[in-house]
């Protein structure tokens, strides 16, 4: 019950803020509608990417590949994803999220440690095909030892244009490898 209010809370602040809690590149029907384009200053982008050293090691080498990825946001379902993992350190995930406010999204990631990888999101947020934001979103996962499964958590920052804060909210993953 508790998740589900919490959820509901989520939704509404969304809504309340008008920025749509979904991430997006573009929908091509659309793109050339979108009207000015509007650039990110240096500042905001340099706060974005966090430091994390690489060190390697197992999770480095089983998170490559294909998996299926449910997700909660603050403990109620949310969505869920096919998520490729490549060797150089970028990754690319289809989200179950509506098409036309994106649901394509690109990342890139390093290991942490032996077991552990982190990833790192950015992208644009549309409402209604105007854009009206952008998004963050950070995940540490810990990849088991045969590479068939993977658990993490993360947080999920909604900016508006100008940068400022609107909505930042924790959740979990869970994963399953798409055998080839």
């Amino acid at each position: 019950m508790n998740r589900t209010i919490i959820g509901a809370a989520v939704v509404a602040a969304l809504t309340m803020t008008g920025l749509s809690a979904h991430a997006s590149c573009v929908d091509a029907r659309t793109a050339g509608q979108q009207g000015a384009v509007h650039t990110m200053p240096d500042s905001v982008l340099k706060s974005l990417v966090p430091e994390y050293a690489a060190r390697g090691g197992r999770a480095a080498e089983n998170i490559v590949g294909t998996w299926h990825v449910t997700y909660t946001v603050e403990g109620a379902p949310f969505a869920e994803a096919f998520i490729q993992w490549h060797r150089d350190g970028t990754e690319w995930e289809n989200i179950n999220l509506p098409v036309l406010s994106g649901n394509i999204c690109m990342g890139e990631w390093k290991a942490v440690d032996e077991t552990h990888v982190f990833r790192n999101h950015i992208g644009w947020l549309y409402t209604n095909g105007t854009l009206t934001g952008y998004f963050t979103e950070t995940e540490t996962d810990l990849v088991s030892r045969d590479g068939s499964s993977y658990t993490g958590t993360n947080e999920q920052k909604i900016f508006d244009l100008e940068g400022k804060l609107q909505v930042d909210v924790t959740g979990t993953s869970s994963a399953k490898r798409i055998a080839p």
